[in-house]
């Protein structure tokens, strides 16, 4: 079943966090989203903290007048149901809020990142007052039993130079959500449309990002949220296969749309990845920490 799973031990930069484990690994019809301003970001009381948000993306606008405070989903959480009375199979609820790229540049990125968390074990509770966009990130396995890693390109705002699995956001504005809204008609509706987004904006993440056609994946499965201690900053991973190899995918690398981002494409062993980990931010370390639960579990059947 989902499982929450304590934080690995691991350098700055590079620890993490597993808020969320679903080792069986869930497809779209047992991933569901409740979406709703509850979620949203609590403001800080202290009103000084709360003006250094405007303060540090006013002076990030100076430095890099091109960037834009896009709308995104904020993670505030999740809650699991079992399906049946054996208890055997499980649905998960991913509660999302709305936050944009300045708030999150204003407390996640902030020097005084730290200042804005409450003391809680409580993961919601301790990030009520963080933008905290939900990141996602997917682990690609090629026919040949390849995974999937970019190299960060040294001119990104974070993690330059770090290896990542391919991913980003899944963005609100691509269902046509600029703000929450009140029409109770319309909720249902929207719900559905911002769980697909979940599935969607993972697949076109990994087609944005490595070239390969969106018709050689298979559908995401979901296998948890991970956090990367530092800077507290959330994705949920997913895993992928691609039905075509690796040479191929390396091939279709060089037409990648955004190559803005990444320098190089490897398409590694699992025994590989687990050496290069220790240059992958904590998000992405925990990502890859899911994977290996799910292949350990699917091992055991």
């Amino acid at each position: 079943m989902a499982t929450d799973t304590p934080a690995a031990v691991a350098g700055p930069g590079t620890a993490y966090k597993l808020l969320l484990s679903c080792p069986a690994g869930l497809p779209r019809s047992r991933v569901s989203v409740k979406f709703d301003s509850s979620f949203d970001r609590i403001p800080h009381p202290d009103s000084s903290l709360e003006e250094s948000i405007d303060e540090i993306w006013n002076q990030r606008l100076q430095e890099n007048p091109s960037l834009y405070s896009g709308t995104k989903f904020r993670y505030g959480g999740h809650a699991s149901h079992h399906n049946d009375e054996s208890n055997q199979e499980y649905s998960v609820s991913l509660h999302l809020g709305l936050t944009d790229y300045r708030t999150f540049v204003g407390t996640n990125l902030s020097p005084l990142w730290e200042n804005f968390l409450v003391p809680s074990e409580d993961d919601s509770v301790c990030c009520q007052h963080m933008s905290n966009p939900l990141g996602n990130g997917a682990i690609v396995e090629t026919s040949d039993q390849k995974i999937i890693v970019l190299q960060r390109s040294n001119n990104v705002g974070e993690s330059p130079g770090y290896y990542v699995f391919p991913g980003g956001h899944s963005e609100p504005e691509e269902v046509g959500i600029l703000a929450h809204q009140n029409d109770v008609e319309d909720v249902g509706r929207l719900i559905e449309r911002v769980s697909d987004e979940m599935f969607d904006g993972i697949i076109r993440e990994v087609v944005e990002e490595t070239g390969v056609p969106a018709s050689s994946l298979i559908a995401p499965i979901f296998i948890g949220v991970s956090r990367r201690e530092l800077n507290v900053r959330p994705a949920a991973f997913f895993f992928i296969g691609c039905n075509i190899d690796s040479s191929t995918v390396i091939e279709h690398y060089s037409r990648a749309q955004d190559g803005y981002e990444s320098t190089k494409l490897y398409a590694v062993s699992a025994e590989e990845l687990r050496e290069m980990r220790q240059r992958l931010p904590g998000c992405h370390q925990g990502g890859f920490a899911l994977y290996e639960l799910m292949r350990n579990a699917a091992k055991k059947l």
